[in-house]
């Protein structure tokens, strides 16, 4: 069966955080995500992918180097 797309309130209930977190990530974070007109779309196996690679902790790089952020 083909996975479906999910809106940001379907993956914000799926990582347990908030619709405004999930903004916050697609732009500070490089949260995978598809924009279709004004919807941003997700699949949950690239999200979990992504959160399974410890993106979510990083910040932004600034003088090369990654830190660890809580959010």
């Amino acid at each position: 069966m083909k996975e479906r797309w999910l809106s940001v309130n379907e993956i914000a209930a799926h990582l347990g955080v908030s619709p405004d977190t999930i903004y916050k990530w697609i732009e500070r974070k490089k949260l995978p995500a598809h924009k279709l007109g004004r919807l941003w779309k997700f699949m949950a196996s690239e999200v979990d992918g992504w959160v399974r690679a410890g993106k979510a902790n990083e910040r932004k790089q600034t003088n090369g180097s990654h830190e660890s952020q809580d959010e």
